[in-house]
């Protein structure tokens, strides 16, 4: 696995989990919308913490800056 995300777009990816995650304790949202929210940030968190992510990879697009 080649990493293929950047700072920028982990941190974003982040947020966005983050922001799900407390929308769901303060009971904003709940439900199936929930679970699916849910679903996708902790794919969120987990393509973050690994710096790949499966959807760029057969587009062969990066937001990885190159060293």
């Amino acid at each position: 696995m080649k990493k293929n995300m950047g700072l920028t777009d982990k941190i974003i990816r982040s947020s966005i989990a983050a922001i799900i995650a407390i929308l769901y304790f303060t009971n904003v949202i709940s439900g199936t919308l929930a679970i699916i929210l849910g679903v996708f940030a902790v794919i969120f968190l987990i393509t973050s913490f690994v710096s790949f992510c499966p959807l760029y990879f057969p587009f062969g697009f990066s937001t990885r800056k190159e060293v």
